[in-house]
């Protein structure tokens, strides 16, 4: 071989290596948030947001496919973070939302490690506050849903009709926050009152979730602990240890809960 015809060949088998080098940039896997999520999208990252908008309180089924339950979930959680609501998942958001979930699942860095997300077995109990609830790491994530909902009211006062022109509102009734806590857990569309509620779900006692309701009062029992307005404590939506007699109430349960 002559070296111009060297020359030739080593300069092909030069610009091939280079060419294959640029093959695993090309290739590599994106990461969650390189690319901008909407209805229609599909796939791991889909499934890495709808298991993360669950872990933080807006629960939606974990399939892979946007489809209008994982829009709706990810507008509430941009309607309770100030965000622009319109359901599409930017780069910007998928940062705050892994920061968010991750805070959740008690991973966070930080100074002071915070409060676990769950506790052992099937029972929620009082978190060392005394107001809000930790959720069991048995629940499903419905249960962990509603817990994280009811928690993000528990300060909030009574207000009669509170809840139902908006689930976002500054104080709540008692079907308004039974109300709230089955919306975010993706278990209710519209805020329903203490009459409406008499026929949520299925006949009976839940597993995990209970609704309590009559004409005139609401309240639910979630994984062992009452979320109710009325009781010692004051008024407003908070979490009681002690159950209360369903005598005269329907008492109901979301399907499958």
């Amino acid at each position: 071989m002559g070296y111009r015809r060297r020359s030739r060949a080593c300069a092909a088998t030069i610009a091939a290596s280079g060419a294959l080098a640029l093959v695993p940039a090309e290739r590599a896997p994106a990461a969650f948030g390189d690319r901008v999520l909407r209805e229609g999208s599909s796939g791991r990252h889909v499934r890495v947001l709808q298991r993360w908008l669950t872990l933080t309180g807006f629960a939606t089924r974990v399939d892979g496919e946007f489809g209008r339950r994982t829009r709706l979930a990810l507008r509430r959680y941009e309607r309770e973070h100030g965000m622009k609501v319109d359901g599409i998942l930017s780069r910007m958001q998928a940062r705050g939302l892994r920061r968010r979930a991750l805070a959740a699942r008690g991973a966070a860095p930080s100074a002071a490690p915070a409060a676990p997300a769950a506790v052992a077995g099937a029972a929620a109990v009082l978190a060392p506050d005394g107001r809000t609830a930790l959720a069991p790491a048995a629940a499903p994530p419905q249960v962990h849903a509603a817990i994280a909902a009811g928690n993000r009211i528990v300060d909030k006062p009574y207000r009669y009709g509170g809840g139902h022109g908006s689930f976002e509102d500054s104080g709540y009734d008692c079907s308004g926050a039974v109300s709230y806590a089955l919306h975010g857990a993706g278990l209710l569309r519209i805020p329903r009152d203490s009459t409406g509620l008499t026929t949520f779900g299925a006949e009976g006692a839940g597993r995990w979730i209970t609704i309590y309701a009559n004409a005139g009062h609401a309240y639910a029992v979630i994984a062992g602990l009452r979320l109710d307005t009325s009781g010692s404590g004051g008024k407003g939506p908070r979490w009681h240890r002690e159950l209360r007699s369903g005598k005269g109430y329907v008492v109901r349960h979301p399907l499958g809960l």
